[in-house]
C-alpha cells in the first residue's frame, strides 16, 4: 500500500487488458458516493439538454459526484446484447489489445439480458467480470455463470441494514429496506459461490471513523470470499490512514504487490493470522502524456483516480462511446473517432511503457503470482 510494505516483497506486474463497459444506469440504490462511471443519472435528466444535466440527487435518491465539473454532455443507454454490441466489442478488441470485459452500471444485475451480454462476450474469447452492490445477483448468475462469467466483485457497505441504510439518499434511508438488500447481497454470495463464480467483496474505507465497520466487514464476509480494502477517492490520505490501522488492528502481513502496468490500479496483498487472504487497493499518480497534460485536476489533490482504463458506453438514442477519465467526461469521444484516434495511441503507448518500466524497476522482486 505504500513503500514500506513494498520493500522486499513479491512484486507481480500485470499488463492492463480490461474495458469497463457501462451496461445499465438503473440501480436500486442511491448511496451518496456514487460516481456513476461518470455519467448523469438518466431517469433524473431525460429531457435535459447537457448543460442542464444537474449532479445534485433527483426523484430517484442518486447523485453522480462528479457531473458538476466533468463536463458530461450524454446520457447512458443500457446495451443490448444484439450486433452492434458486439461489433462494438470487436472493433474495441482491434484498437487496443484487450482479452476482458467488466461490466459496470448502475447495478449490472438488473440487466434483464445480463446473461445475454456475457454470452456475446464468450463469444468473442473474452473473460467477463461484473461489479455489483449484489441486490439482483440470485436471480441471475446461475444463468451468467452458464454463459460464462468468470467473476463477481461485490460492492460491500456493512454488516446491518443500519450501516447500509446511512449510506443511502434519505428516500432510500429506511432499515426495512436496507435489510433486503443486505439478504439479497448475502444471496447473491452464495449464488456465485455455488455457481462456481469467483467472488470478491470490495469496500470503500473513507475515514478513521468507519475502521470498526470495516473490521465487521471483514470478519462476516472474509470467511467465505476475499475482501479488497478501496482506498475513497474523495479523500486518499484519510483513507490509506484508515486502512492502516484496520491492518495493524489483524496483524495483517504483506505478502506480494501487484501493479496493473498502463492504470493507476494497485493492490497489496495481506495474509491474516489465521490464514485468510486481504487486499489493500489504492491508486498511482498514473496520466496519459498527453491527454492529461495541461488538465485542470493534474495535480496531487484533484486528480482523484489517475488513469484507471477505458470505459466504453452507449449514449441514448446515439453511438456507442469511449471515455478515458470519469473526472473529464469532456474527453469522451465516439468509437469510431476513437480507434482511430491519437487517444488510441497514447493508451496503447502508455501500457507498453509502463508494463517495461515496472519489470525494470521491480526486477529483482518480480515473482509469478502464486
Amino acid at each position: 500500500m505504500n513503500q514500506d510494505d513494498l520493500a522486499g516483497l513479491p512484486v507481480s506486474v500485470v499488463p492492463d487488458r480490461t474495458i469497463r463497459v457501462k451496461i445499465i444506469d438503473a440501480c436500486g440504490l442511491a448511496c451518496g458516493f456514487c460516481h456513476n462511471e461518470g455519467t448523469p443519472v438518466a431517469t433524473d435528466n431525460i429531457g435535459r439538454r447537457p448543460q442542464e444535466f444537474t449532479g445534485a440527487p433527483g426523484k430517484t435518491g442518486r447523485v453522480s459526484i462528479y457531473l458538476r465539473t466533468n463536463g458530461a454532455d450524454f446520457l447512458p443507454a443500457r446495451i443490448e446484447p444484439d450486433a452492434d454490441f458486439a461489433l462494438a466489442l470487436a472493433a474495441m478488441r482491434g484498437a487496443i489489445e484487450t482479452n476482458e470485459v467488466h461490466f459496470t452500471g448502475g447495478e449490472p444485475t438488473l440487466h434483464p439480458r445480463l446473461p445475454d451480454l456475457v454470452a456475446r462476450a464468450r463469444q468473442l474469447g473474452l473473460t467477463v467480470g461484473l461489479t455489483s452492490n449484489g441486490e439482483n445477483g440470485a436471480a441471475v448468475l446461475e444463468d451468467c455463470a452458464k454463459a460464462g462469467l468468470d467473476r463477481i466483485n461485490l460492492s460491500v457497505f456493512g454488516t446491518t441494514a443500519d450501516e447500509l441504510a446511512a449510506a443511502q439518499a434519505p428516500r432510500l434511508g429506511s432499515v426495512k429496506l436496507a435489510e433486503r438488500k443486505i439478504a439479497a447481497l448475502h444471496d447473491t454470495i452464495d449464488s456465485a459461490l455455488k455457481s462456481g463464480v469467483k467472488v470478491s467483496a470490495n469496500l470503500v474505507v473513507p475515514d478513521i471513523s468507519h475502521a470498526s465497520r470495516v473490521l465487521r466487514v471483514i470478519e462476516e464476509y472474509g470467511r467465505s470470499v476475499v475482501v479488497r480494502m478501496l482506498v475513497n477517492l474523495e479523500d486518499g490520505g484519510a483513507s490509506l490512514a484508515a486502512m492502516r490501522e484496520v491492518l495493524n488492528t489483524l496483524g495483517a502481513v504483506p505478502v506480494r504487490h501487484v501493479f496493473t502496468a498502463g492504470t493507476s490500479d494497485q493492490r497489496t496483498r495481506y495474509r491474516l493470522p489465521d490464514g485468510r487472504t486481504l487486499y489493500a487497493k489504492s491508486i498511482r499518480p498514473v496520466r496519459l502524456p498527453e491527454t492529461c497534460d495541461g488538465c485542470r485536476f493534474n495535480n496531487g489533490v484533484d486528480c482523484e483516480e489517475g488513469y484507471y482504463g477505458i470505459r466504453l458506453y452507449r449514449a441514448h438514442n446515439g453511438p456507442f462511446m469511449v471515455g478515458v477519465c470519469i473526472q473529464r467526461m469532456d474527453l469522451c469521444v465516439t468509437l469510431g473517432e476513437f480507434v482511430m484516434s491519437k487517444m488510441r495511441d497514447e493508451v496503447r503507448y502508455l501500457r507498453d511503457q509502463e508494463l517495461l518500466r515496472l519489470r525494470i524497476d521491480h526486477r529483482s522482486q518480480i515473482q509469478e503470482a502464486a
